[in-house]
């Protein structure tokens, strides 16, 4: 009696979605823009964002203007966004605010706007123009809408973006130095590269990195100079030591940065006589 029971419900629950896409396809293909604003409305609630977005991309032109105009539009927005489709949810977004920018939605609307160039965003090493995006519109958010519950999210994802972009920019600079293991040639633009890193990030988690790899760097390039720039180099790797300490005197590296220091003192005697 189970087992036939079983079979009836499986068979009542094929024929429901079997007449839930009969009537979809019948709603899609009909010119009855009422029709399928009510369902596109009945999917968007019940969490079928896929088959709601067909149909709102579908309306969403005949309702400008009108006051349903705005509902269709965030909902066409949000439903691309449910989609994962973050490239039309962040230009759908940027639509609405820019046509209802006093909308009770607009502080949702731009906060996923912003999340939708969040998710954008690629690995650090690739091009960030996206990160870009995401930060601008991030920061523009959270400077509108101070009061707003999604405040907390949307710092947290600005501070991983920031931490994103720092990483690139360590990690150039010390691509450099580590060539200029092989080509003294890079050594000068990796200082140079971890200098303006530590001037334009204090904050980042990756200064202590960018200090020691400073210090290397400037290391290397003071014992594999000519003659007569060797002692002024000598001299800045040590300055470079003396920050590093400065900033982070129990470092993971300095039980290795201590034993270049004593390089640098041993080649610095050389020029004290």
């Amino acid at each position: 009696m189970f087992l036939i029971m079983k079979r009836l419900f499986s068979f009542l629950l094929i024929a429901i979605v079997l007449n839930s896409c009969s009537e979809y396809q019948k709603v899609l293909k009909n010119e009855d823009v009422k029709a399928k604003y009510d369902m596109a409305e009945k999917f968007y609630d019940e969490g079928d964002f896929k088959r709601a977005n067909r149909l709102l991309e579908q309306i969403a032109p005949k309702y400008i203007g009108k006051p349903q105009g705005e509902r269709v539009m965030f909902f066409l927005a949000d439903s691309y966004f449910q989609t994962r489709d973050y490239n039309m949810a962040g230009y759908q977004f940027e639509r609405f605010l820019k046509s209802y920018p006093k909308s009770d939605k607009a502080a949702e609307a731009a906060f996923y706007g912003a999340k939708s160039y969040y998710e954008l965003s690629p690995n650090y090493s690739l091009d960030q123009t996206d990160t870009d995006k995401a930060l601008v519109k991030l920061q523009n958010f959270i400077n509108t809408h101070p009061d707003s519950e999604y405040l907390v999210e949307a710092n947290i994802m600005a501070k991983e973006l920031t931490t994103k972009k720092e990483r690139k920019s360590f990690e150039i600079a010390k691509q450099f130095n580590t060539i200029g293991e092989f080509d003294y040639t890079f050594l000068t633009p990796a200082v140079t590269a971890f200098d303006n890193f530590i001037s334009d990030n204090p904050g980042s988690v990756y200064r202590e990195d960018a200090l020691y790899y400073k210090f290397d760097a400037a290391t290397n390039l003071a014992l594999n100079s000519y003659e007569f720039l060797k002692k002024e180099r000598l001299n800045d790797a040590k300055d470079a030591y003396l920050s590093f300490v400065k900033y982070f005197p129990e470092s993971k590296y300095l039980k290795e940065a201590n034993k270049t220091l004593e390089k640098l003192e041993k080649e610095l005697q050389n020029y004290s006589k």
